[in-house]
């Protein structure tokens, strides 16, 4: 009679220091990349458009420089309330304060960011402060968010979950479907099917979204698709180490510097531009722009999402890496019987 016996190894001080430091630096980083981008948040050059006489707008000028900084908001001047109103609408500017005899009026759009919305009318509270003798400022929502989610909570919860589909997606496939065209092939099918189930569920049954169905199905599924096969591209290029990339590299970049709770324009100079660059904060401006602006806005996050596909699908076109388990395949093969 044998007796099997299992030997467990203790791991030694040194391993188990690496592992406890090597935990808490990654703990440290996903913290630092999902609270350092809120803790930042403020005007940057935020586009936003001014009507009305000249000694007035100029006034404003002044006024908004020296409470706000110099650079924080990118002033344009307008002749009339229609032209603000127009630029809104074509996402030009994030919005607008017309000055007049009856006092100030301040233009918003909390469909495109409900942040800058409620900026925009702290600042008028701010200006009116300052000149007790003129009228209060009213305040129009040119573009509003959807009546079942006013303050936009339901479509910033939404963004995550497409994140989190293209991630899974792009592991399903890589793991599960072999040759470069299958991958393809299948990812873009998972993509289709995720964005019209989603947008189902966000424009259908939670009503967060307006505009056409289709439009934004699409959009969703360009999105997913965007993440899916870059990570199908890593990880025929670099081997399974390429998932783990891909991943962290959407979810501590791409998700943060997204701007879909806040706006690209509040976060800051340099990576909100990376942000716009990834597929998280791509799809986020281009959903909006589809949405609620009748796509105006959407061409530059619809190219750089389309940029992200034909690059991952490229990848997945390359000849794939044998890993040791592909390698004793054949052999495997083999030995089976004829």
């Amino acid at each position: 009679m044998t007796t099997n016996t299992t030997h467990t190894s203790t791991p030694s001080a040194p391993h188990v220091t690496a592992m406890v430091l090597g935990v808490t630096a990654l703990l440290a980083l996903i913290v630092t990349a999902f609270a350092w981008p809120a803790s930042e948040i403020e005007p940057r050059s935020l586009p936003v458009a001014a009507v009305g006489p000249a000694d007035a707008v100029a006034g404003f000028e002044a006024a908004t420089a020296s409470a706000l900084g110099k650079d924080a908001l990118d002033v344009q001047r307008f002749d009339t309330r229609a032209e603000a109103v127009t630029a809104i609408e074509n996402r030009d500017v994030s919005g607008a304060f017309v000055m007049g005899t009856a006092g100030v009026e301040v233009l918003t759009a909390s469909a495109g960011s409900p942040a800058v919305a409620q900026m925009l009318q702290q600042i008028s509270v701010q200006m009116a402060a300052a000149h007790p003798e003129q009228p209060a400022p009213q305040t129009t929502d040119v573009v509003a968010l959807p009546a079942d989610d006013p303050r936009g909570l339901v479509f910033n919860s939404g963004s995550l979950p497409i994140v989190l589909g293209g991630i899974l997606t792009g592991v399903i496939v890589a793991l599960r479907v072999r040759g470069g065209l299958a991958s393809i092939l299948a990812t873009l099918g998972i993509a289709v099917g995720g964005g019209l189930a989603i947008a189902g569920v966000l424009q259908g049954w939670l009503g967060a979204l307006d505009g056409s169905y289709w439009a934004n199905a699409g959009v969703i599924a360009l999105g997913i698709a965007a993440i899916g096969l870059t990570m199908v591209g890593l990880r025929r290029a670099i081997g399974l180490a390429g998932l783990p990339l891909g991943a962290l590299v959407v979810l501590l970049l791409g998700n943060p510097l997204s701007g879909v709770t806040s706006a690209p324009e509040l976060l800051p100079t340099g990576w909100s531009t990376l942000g716009q660059l990834l597929p998280p904060g791509a799809t986020g401006t281009a959903l909006r722009s589809t949405a609620f602006f009748d796509g105006a806005g959407a061409g530059l996050p619809l190219l750089v999402l389309s940029c992200w596909v034909v690059a991952g699908a490229a990848l997945a076109l390359l000849p794939g890496r044998r890993t040791p388990e592909h390698a004793a395949e054949p052999e495997a093969a083999e030995l089976q019987p004829v």
